[in-house]
């Protein structure tokens, strides 16, 4: 048999207006804040999403972030160059080099996507702010102010000392310790099939002074050198 629930306590009217009257007197007691912006800047979190920096040299026009942007505001435009053969007898290669890359604030929605999928790291938040502009075609930001903002974006925060290493460093690391060690391998192994050095045909001197005669390879005393030799 289902035990009997407890009984409700009955409900006194108008208890939830007290509670929010509670609130509301909680709130005016409190000392107000404001923040005196423009004269201070506020402090903005690490990633604050402001405006969008472009690291020029890492991008290399794959349009991946054009492609990905919702708002279709970002316009890159690119041209093909014929790149020589590194090495004698090999192929010539093509390469993208950027023409244009330009953002449109008016159109973003900063949701962060391109910055997202970019493989290369070519775009990062900065968290500045002020851009507002008085005609709405100033807010398309060619590549050059993209560049500018660049020097606004600020250093990653530190590494969690509890975390993993990335993938990237682990890999890194592995390889140039093979090769370190099999560059130790490789010298030990010239050093073994190097030819001693012969010993001279005049007999060799030893370190206790004495020299070795070639015919009986007994050891003889050698003759100290006079100073009034070298002088004559």
């Amino acid at each position: 048999m289902a035990e009997p629930l407890p009984p409700t306590r009955p409900r006194i009217p108008g208890s939830g207006l007290a509670k929010g009257l509670a609130v509301t007197l909680r709130t005016m007691t409190k000392k107000t804040v404001t923040a005196q912006y423009p004269d201070a800047q506020p402090e903005l979190p690490p990633r604050s999403r402001g405006v969008i920096g472009l690291f020029e040299e890492n991008c290399t026009v794959c349009m991946l972030c054009a492609r990905e942007c919702p708002d279709w505001c970002i316009y890159i435009d690119s041209h093909k160059e014929t790149v020589p053969p590194a090495a004698p007898g090999g192929r010539e290669r093509s390469r993208n080099v950027l023409d244009r890359f330009a953002i449109d604030f008016s159109l973003c929605m900063y949701c962060g996507i391109c910055i997202e999928v970019c493989p290369f790291d070519a775009l990062f938040w900065s968290p500045e702010f002020e851009y507002a502009e008085t005609d709405i075609h100033e807010l398309t930001h060619e590549r050059d102010k993209l560049r500018e903002w660049m020097w606004t974006v600020p250093a990653p925060p530190a590494l969690d000392p509890g975390a993993e290493e990335p993938k990237e460093l682990a890999a890194a690391r592995k390889t140039a310790d093979k090769l370190a060690a099999e560059a130790a391998e490789l010298g030990a192994q010239t050093a073994e099939q190097a030819p001693q050095p012969e010993p001279p045909a005049g007999g060799t001197t030893t370190t206790t002074g004495t020299t070795t005669d070639p015919t009986t390879g007994t050891p003889e005393p050698s003759k100290p050198s006079d100073p009034q030799d070298g002088a004559s």
